[in-house]
């Protein structure tokens, strides 16, 4: 085990959500914005109409800026948290999937290469030659995605991997296909959105007329399809991640609603003002819009990394990185074994001194240590904070240790949680810690936590 990175009040995983919910945003638009520019460029020539391309200029610079500058950082700080708040799941990540990645970058090098060469060719260089690199450019973006959405789908199904180990065992899974389409679609509706952002900014009424019905078909058309591709999605992955978000987890709801709600606003937003009024549209609203879609994508994103729980690497990898399966393919053996045998402090590497023996006088410190490295991954540990443990115990009137230790018993029979890993003076020492935090008033026998008497 690595040594803890705590994020106070949000945790770790928040941050690393927030984050890669921002990125998205940037990445889509980049992913689908030049099939747009492309079919709009391509309408400039064939009719004749110059005109149109004031706003290619212009949406091609705003590309340009808003993705190759917010998407480089919010990539490096997507990878920079995962490897502090996840690291064993990120090197899992790694060792499987290093040459998946380095094919995805010589992609991105071709896209960052292409987008400037065709901003700065602009009536530069003939037409079709200047197509051409528009092409070049949106068949690499998708093309990233392709490969990138690979992972993403390993991480919630990883198909045969955890029995072969072969790289397209667990890369073309069974959520691959329609998380590939939706996130295609969602690249459109993402694209058009952010042309209702630029149109009405070009002079020429009639380009802006033309410009913002085109980017409006392109949301109405792509919000189509995600909803079917999302729906195929829904059905494909584990019945277990269908059954928690049927059975009303509240924040599953209240995600759902504002992922399916948000979709549903842009669009009507889109049908009710984009199209019939192209030349009424104001940026503000559709800057409004660029908002909700930056709620749906986090609703959407909340409920994929929810339902895989409790595992970061399904059937192999718990969400506290503790490795749960054996895997005889790439010749790992379970640890959560050897962990009930011997002990979590005995196992883990990066333990204060003092603390590989619980005795009277250290249980406090070991629970604490015990409790952050196994629940960290998805509470913290201040009374304000996100899935706080002193509030969850308090609603359930949870403060003498033994009542703690029954919980920490029961764990692993919740579908989202991995079980409590440990020898029993390790559960008694993280119940005690636990029931202080909750209830600084509770009464903790030494003498049971060592003893259990």
């Amino acid at each position: 085990m690595y040594p803890l990175f705590e994020v106070p009040l949000v945790g770790g995983p928040i941050l690393i959500a927030l984050i890669a919910v921002f990125h998205i945003l940037p990445c889509h638009l980049a992913t689908g914005a030049f099939w747009i520019t492309y079919f709009i460029e391509r309408k400039a020539y064939n009719e004749n109409r110059p005109d149109l391309l004031e706003f290619l200029k212009k949406y091609t610079l705003f590309i340009l800026i808003f993705c190759f500058v917010t998407g480089s950082i919010t990539g490096v700080g997507i990878w920079f948290a995962s490897s502090v708040t996840a690291p064993r799941a990120i090197s899992g990540l790694i060792h499987n999937y290093v040459w998946g990645w380095a094919t995805e970058w010589v992609f991105f090098i071709i896209e960052i290469v292409t987008i400037y060469i065709y901003y700065y060719t602009f009536e530069k260089i003939s037409p079709k030659a200047h197509m051409r690199i528009g092409l070049i450019y949106a068949m690499a973006a998708w093309t990233s995605m392709v490969i990138i959405t690979g992972i993403l789908a390993f991480m919630m199904t990883p198909g045969k991997w955890p029995v072969t180990g072969g790289f397209f065992d667990g890369f073309f899974n069974q959520t691959y296909w329609p998380q590939l389409l939706t996130r295609t679609a969602l690249m459109f509706v993402i694209g058009g959105i952010f042309g209702l952002v630029v149109a009405p900014f070009v002079t020429n009424s009639s380009a802006r007329e033309t410009v913002t019905k085109t980017a409006a078909k392109w949301v109405v058309g792509g919000a189509v399809f995600t909803a079917l591709f999302a729906t195929w999605y829904f059905y494909r992955i584990p019945q277990s991640a269908r059954e928690l978000i049927i059975s009303g987890y509240p924040y599953l709801k209240l995600m759902g609603f504002v992922a399916i709600g948000s979709l549903a606003l842009v669009t009507l937003f889109a049908l009710v003002w984009a199209l019939p009024k192209p030349l009424s549209l104001n940026p503000i609203a559709s800057i409004v819009m660029v908002i909700v879609l930056f709620a749906g994508i986090g609703g959407f994103e909340s409920i994929r990394e929810i339902v895989r729980r409790p595992y970061l690497i399904p059937d192999y990898m718990y969400s506290n990185q503790i490795i749960g399966h054996d895997m005889p393919a790439k010749g790992v053996k379970a640890e959560s074994e050897l962990i009930n045998k011997e002990g979590f402090l005995k196992y883990a590497k990066f333990v204060p001194q003092g603390l590989r023996e619980i005795n009277e006088k250290n249980f406090m410190d070991a629970g604490r240590i015990i409790s952050k490295y196994q629940c960290m991954s998805c509470h913290t540990f201040s009374p304000d904070g996100r899935l706080s443990i002193q509030k969850l115990l308090n609603s359930a009137g949870m403060s003498a240790p033994e009542d703690v230790a029954d919980l920490l018993d029961s764990l692993g029979d919740y579908p989202y949680m991995p079980p409590f890993m440990g020898t029993e003076v390790e559960k008694r020492a993280t119940a005690a810690y636990l029931a202080k935090l909750a209830s600084p008033d509770a009464e903790v026998d030494p003498k049971w936590v060592v003893n259990g008497e």
